[in-house]
């Protein structure tokens, strides 16, 4: 069980987020504290698997606490729960395991345990991305990535939630991510192996299904893409 605590400065805030950790099977214990030095003292005196850290607080912010607790020994696992995104460089500078933004959505604050509970089962830090969004710089997983689209010298990224464009070619892409399971199936995409769920072979050409999105696949490619889906079990249809 995941021991958590979860710190705002707005007590309807930290009751809401305390009641959807609660309904997950994953937490155990859930601490409240409304303000960082209330957190501070809740984390010496019972030490939590991660900490849900709201970035604006008087006095403590949720930075501060992270930068505090990042020299401990075995330090919690943190994600900052925030109403903006200018902070999220900071964040995952911190060794944030994630950034949420309020409102926090169920299904998006069980990804974030689900994180939490790959670091404690040995898994590692995520690889992450720089990106611009509408003049924001965020941060976001390697592993959110479902498939990149060419866009000249640019990539586009796309994840479940949104899309980023990068200056940064496809091809060089291709290589630097081979080992993360990215393959390339067309001229125009790198698709992420696991989020795969089909592949179609059909009279108008073949085709993957990525996060529900059907990209093509060249002939070139082809034998390549049935060999690496062959190896997850994905079997073509017609």
């Amino acid at each position: 069980m995941i021991n958590v605590l979860v710190v705002d400065d707005e007590l309807p805030a930290v009751e809401e987020l305390a009641f959807l950790l609660g309904r997950d099977d994953r937490i155990g214990t859930v601490l409240r504290a409304t303000s960082g030095t209330e957190a501070l003292r809740a984390l010496a005196a019972s030490p939590v698997d991660a900490v849900f850290l709201d970035i604006h607080m008087p006095a403590v912010s949720g930075l501060d606490i992270a930068r505090a607790i990042a020299g401990s020994r075995n330090p919690p696992a943190v994600v900052f729960v925030t109403a903006d995104e200018d902070h999220a460089l900071k964040a995952f500078e911190l060794a944030a395991v994630d950034y949420l933004l309020k409102p926090v959505r169920a299904e998006r604050l069980a990804r974030s345990v689900g994180r939490i509970s790959e670091l404690r089962d040995g898994g590692t830090a995520p690889e992450m991305i720089t990106v611009d969004q509408g003049g924001t710089t965020r941060m976001i997983r390697r592993d959110d990535v479902t498939y990149v689209q060419a866009q000249g010298d640019y990539a586009r990224l796309h994840t479940a939630d949104a899309s980023y464009l990068i200056r940064v070619p496809l091809a060089d892409l291709e290589q630097q991510w081979a080992d993360a399971g990215f393959i390339r199936t067309h001229r125009s995409y790198l698709v992420a192996l696991k989020h795969v769920t089909s592949m179609k072979l059909a009279a108008d050409g073949p085709s993957v299904t990525v996060a529900g999105a059907g990209l093509p696949i060249s002939r070139r490619h082809l034998p390549t893409v049935r060999e690496k889906l062959g190896a997850t079990r994905i079997r073509p249809h017609a």
